[in-house]
This record gives structure tokens, C-alpha cells and sequence, in this order.
């Protein structure tokens, strides 16, 4: 680590240094245990980024296990997006793929273990008789009549559970500790259950799957890792992660749990059971829709991995779970695009310009900057012509006060082109306007005039007969409320009926043509965009352009930050 490094030091990497010190571990080994039952979110990158980053601190290693144990909500298109994310996120787990399937036939053994040594037993009370006897916080559980079955009996039950002679729920296999712990993860906990299910890796050879508190540890230590490093609900979990290791006694430096805080994002919610909800009710367009907060979405959306590894570092490590305003990690998106993308030219909601005086049929080529804080970069040329589109935004009939675009009588730049005048305009039969007149001179070329004259109003444009249709998709936040899940009853009902606005008959410039998906730009005064999948490549049957709005001008972070200083 860097001197700066070693001066910053979170909780964890001070634990980290301290087993290294110590003697009780000589290497650093981490791993990430996702469950293959949904795509990866915004708090997984956070996790993903303490482990690895934990691990590459210390020239460690870091492995890549899936939860594979409940093969009724696992599928492999999880897996493969799963590994996608992680791969996107700019992470490597090298040849260090693991599955908890991969040590069903051991964790069955050592069950086996367990049960000789009279620490664990099969119990046929109904999980709702489980939940009843295991009691409260403030009263102790009571011991299930089949605690003390007798150890010959425990191995033919197990075994014949595993051989498939009882079907779902009909028996477990349950830790015998102390039914009158404190902490009600000690109380005889679950560590198998029946289910008769196909399994995405070992289809039907298994009719019974060990549960999480009892396969993780053990997985943890086949594969030597040093420091379990998870989030902070399983630190009540950590007595039955200890016990399991000390009580098989199979490891002579067994792994370390250590938690650490999540954080939540305002107006999101990243629970996986309510984010399928939200994809299987089709209120969004699948895992990867722009608005959720899915690895995938906001890959999708144009995200920069980098941003989201930033936004990670920035919100550091805690032991207290914390709410994260969504403005910061926008802020950190818009931070990165702003020296990532090349700035061009797109109309959202065209407005007809046509310059009277131009003459019909020439077309010049105008010199675009192409990044203004990157000179190397170079120019481009930009079409111009006698009929243009501009924003409609930016023309008023009857300006407001403070309002400097175009109106009746009044000179704006056209950027990168000429000053123009507006002298007409023509409306429809409802009285909107469809179309602006105006007169350019053509002394201003380049965007000033030689007399130094001033104009307040810059707007951008496209040449009416070069541009390229598309369309462009904007984005609000998924749900109204910061908190969805706060007072009430049901989060769908802060769902925001306006998150999606969809604009079709957009105009981009021509470099536009053929743009490749995933491709990201800043639209000169509308934000940051990226080109959607849905795109249709150039000379397609149905071609077409589609953006996705990444993230706006405005920064509300910053503008936040500077009223607080």
C-alpha cells in the first residue's frame, strides 16, 4: 500500500493488517458469495469493491463463489450476468471460479461429522412448528421432542432424507446449540432442508440443499479464505460462522467474518424479491431497464464502470448502515462523461429554422470542437444549410423576462455557424408555431461579429436535410419518494408515473450515423447520452438511432456541496 493508502485506513483493513501482524494469517484471500437468483445492483458493487480492493491492497487473492443452494429461484442466466458485471466493473476473480454445489458431497460429510458427535439431529416439526418453539427475543425456545433422537437414528433419517424417501418440509436437519441462546440464530438453527428440485449445475443427483449459515463458512474454509467479509446484517450470524468452523475442528486457521455497513440510495429500493416484482409486473422493461439500479441498467443507461468504482471509494466503509443521496452518484457519472464523451449536436423536440437569405441549395461545412478541454481531440465538420432544426425550447414568441433565445426581432448565435434574426414565424391551424424565419449575416461566420457586437443566446442545431432521426430516451427517478419503503404498506405506490418520457422524431448530426451501442456523447446544452441496444444498425430493414439520457447538465450534488460550505 502507498503512504496515503496506509494513512486512510478503514475498520476492515485495519483488522486485515493486525491478523497479518499477529501471525494468524500470512496471505490475504477474499471472496464474493452472490446468489444466482437476480442481477447484481449498486450495493453489490459496493460489496465488490471492498473485497477486491481488500484483497489487491494487500497482493492477495479474490475468488468469485456462487450461493448455488436453492435451485428453486437459481437459474444460469444469473450466472452468466452475474460474471458479466463483475467482468464490466473492471474486476478479475483469474481462475478462481467456485459454486457451493461444487462441496455437496463434502458439507453432506461433515454433517455426517456433526451428527456423530451428537451436534446436530433430524427434527420432523413443520417450519411453522420450528418458528413457534424457537421463541422470542425476550423468551427463550423450547427443545423440539426429536432433539434427542439418538445419534444411529440421526444417520439413517439423514441418509435416507438425502436417498429422497420424504418429501418438501417433511424433515430437517437442525444444529443442536442452546434453544435458550440470546442471539436466536444459536437456537438449533436449519442446516438442511428437503427439496425436490432440479439444480442449474447438478440437476436431480441432490433432493436436499444445505442452507447459507451452515454451507458458507465451510465453503469459506475449503477454499482458504482469510477474511469473510460481508454486510452487516450477519453479524448476528457470525456466532453460528464460528461455531461450525470450531466444532468440525477441521481447519487450523480458520477464516475471520468481518461486517460491514450498507448504504441505500434515495428514491430506490434494491431488495432482488421487490426488484423482480417491479420486472415481473411490468412496471420496467426487464432487468437491464435504464431506470433500475442494476449493474446491467446502468451499463445499459451509458454508466462508466469507473464512475461507479469512484462513487464506491468515495462513500467509503462504515459500521453504520447509511442513505446515500442518488445526486452524488449522478454527480460522479457526470464527473467522469464530462472528460470522457465528445460534445455534438441533437435537437430533442425540433422546431424548423429556415434563413430566408441563405441561398437555396448551398450546404457549408462548419468546424466543430470536438471536447473543449481536450484540444487533441480535433474538430469535425458540421453540415449547414438553408433550413435547419433547433430546439423548441429556445424560441418564445413573447419572451419572458430573462428569457435571451430567439424570439420575434431578436439576434442569437448559431453555434459554430452565424448570427441569425428572427423576422417571421408560421403557425398551424391550433396557433403553434411549426416553423421560424430568419435572416443570417454573413459576416458572422464562425459564430461573432466583426463589429463586436454581442448577443446573449447561443443555440445548437442540426442541417434539416443531413441530420439523423432518433429516438431519445429520458429518464427520471424510479420512485417520488427518497425513501419508497417509509410509511408505507407498499412501496409500488411511490412508483413515479413520469420516470420514462420518450421522444421520437429527434434530429441528431450526421457524425452520428452508424453509431455503435454503447456509445456515449454530451449533447451540447441537454446532457449525457448512450446508444441503446435497441439501436438498428445502418442499412438495416428498420433502421434506427435510440439514445438513452445517462445523466443530465445540471449537477444538484454539487450545488448541494457549495450551499453547505
Amino acid at each position: 500500500m502507498t503512504e496515503s493508502e496506509t494513512t486512510s485506513k478503514d475498520f476492515i483493513r485495519e483488522a486485515v493488517e493486525e491478523d497479518l501482524a499477529s501471525g494468524r494469517y500470512d496471505r490475504v484471500h477474499t471472496r464474493f458469495p452472490p446468489e444466482p437468483n437476480g442481477y447484481l445492483h449498486i450495493g453489490h458493487a459496493k460489496a465488490i469493491s471492498i473485497t477486491y480492493g481488500v484483497a489487491e491492497d494487500y497482493g492477495g487473492l479474490y475468488n468469485l463463489r456462487f450461493d448455488d443452494t436453492n435451485p428453486v429461484k437459481e437459474e444460469t442466466e444469473y450466472v452468466d450476468g452475474i460474471m458479466e458485471d463483475i467482468h464490466w466493473l473492471g474486476f478479475d476473480w483469474e481462475d478462481r471460479l467456485f459454486y457451493t454445489s461444487d462441496y455437496f458431497e463434502q458439507l453432506y460429510e461433515y454433517a455426517v461429522l456433526l451428527i456423530k458427535k451428537g451436534l446436530a439431529y433430524v427434527d420432523d416439526l413443520s417450519a411453522d412448528e420450528i418458528r413457534e418453539y424457537r421463541g422470542t427475543l425476550t423468551e427463550p425456545g423450547k427443545s423440539s421432542p426429536y432433539r434427542d433422537r439418538s445419534v444411529e437414528e440421526n444417520l439413517d433419517l439423514f441418509a435416507r432424507m438425502r436417498a429422497g424417501e420424504f418429501p418438501d418440509g417433511a424433515r430437517v436437519l437442525r444444529a443442536k446449540i442452546d434453544m435458550a441462546s440470546p442471539n436466536m440464530n444459536m437456537r438449533d438453527p436449519v442446516m438442511y432442508r428437503i427439496l425436490h428440485a432440479e439444480h442449474h449445475r447438478t440437476g436431480d443427483a441432490w433432493c436436499i440443499y444445505p442452507m447459507y449459515d451452515y454451507s458458507h463458512p465451510i465453503s469459506d474454509a475449503i477454499e482458504g479464505i482469510t477474511h469473510s467479509l460481508c454486510s452487516l446484517e450477519y453479524e448476528d450470524h457470525r456466532p453460528l460462522y464460528n461455531w461450525v468452523l470450531e466444532e468440525l475442528g477441521l481447519w487450523e486457521s480458520p477464516p475471520r467474518q468481518i461486517e460491514f455497513a450498507r448504504y441505500s440510495l434515495t428514491h430506490t429500493v434494491v431488495s432482488k424479491r421487490k426488484l423482480l416484482r417491479l420486472v415481473n409486473g411490468g412496471h420496467v422493461n426487464g432487468w437491464d431497464d435504464p431506470r433500475m439500479p442494476t449493474l446491467s441498467a446502468m451499463r445499459r443507461r451509458g454508466y462508466p464502470p469507473e464512475a461507479i468504482r469512484v462513487f464506491c471509494d468515495e462513500v467509503g466503509v462504515s459500521k453504520t448502515n447509511t442513505a446515500i443521496d442518488i445526486a452524488f452518484l449522478d454527480h460522479c457519472v457526470r464527473d467522469d462523461l464530462n472528460q470522457r464523451c465528445n460534445r455534438v449536436m441533437g435537437v430533442l423536440r425540433p422546431l424548423k429554422l429556415v434563413i430566408d437569405n441563405y441561398p437555396e441549395g448551398q450546404v457549408e461545412e462548419m468546424e466543430a470542437i470536438n471536447h473543449p478541454l481536450d484540444p487533441e481531440r480535433g474538430t469535425r465538420k458540421l453540415p449547414f444549410s438553408r433550413e435547419l432544426y433547433i430546439e423548441r425550447d429556445d424560441f418564445m414568441e413573447e419572451p419572458v423576462k430573462k428569457f435571451y433565445r430567439l424570439a420575434p426581432g431578436r439576434e442569437v448565435r448559431l453555434r459554430y455557424a452565424y448570427l441569425v434574426t428572427c423576422t417571421d414565424v408560421v403557425k398551424d391551424a391550433s396557433g403553434e408555431v411549426i416553423q421560424v424565419h430568419c435572416t443570417y449575416d454573413p459576416a458572422t461566420r464562425g459564430g461573432d461579429a466583426p463589429d463586436g457586437r454581442k448577443v446573449k443566446g447561443t443555440l445548437h442545431w442540426v442541417s434539416a436535410a443531413h441530420a439523423v432521426d432518433a429516438e431519445v430516451r429520458l429518464y427520471d427517478r424510479l420512485f417520488v419518494n427518497e425513501n419508497p419503503e417509509e410509511d408505507v404498506e407498499d412501496f409500488m405506490v411511490n412508483l413515479n408515473p413520469d420516470s420514462l418520457e420518450v421522444l421520437t422524431g429527434c434530429k441528431v448530426e450526421s457524425s452520428l450515423a452508424g453509431a455503435a451501442t454503447g456509445s456515449r456523447y454530451q449533447f451540447e446544452r441537454q446532457g449525457y447520452f448512450c446508444v441503446d441496444l435497441d439501436s438498428a444498425s445502418l442499412g438495416s430493414e428498420e433502421e434506427r438511432l435510440v439514445f438513452n439520457e445517462t445523466v443530465s447538465l445540471r449537477d444538484s450534488w454539487a450545488k448541494i456541496q457549495a450551499r453547505q460550505e
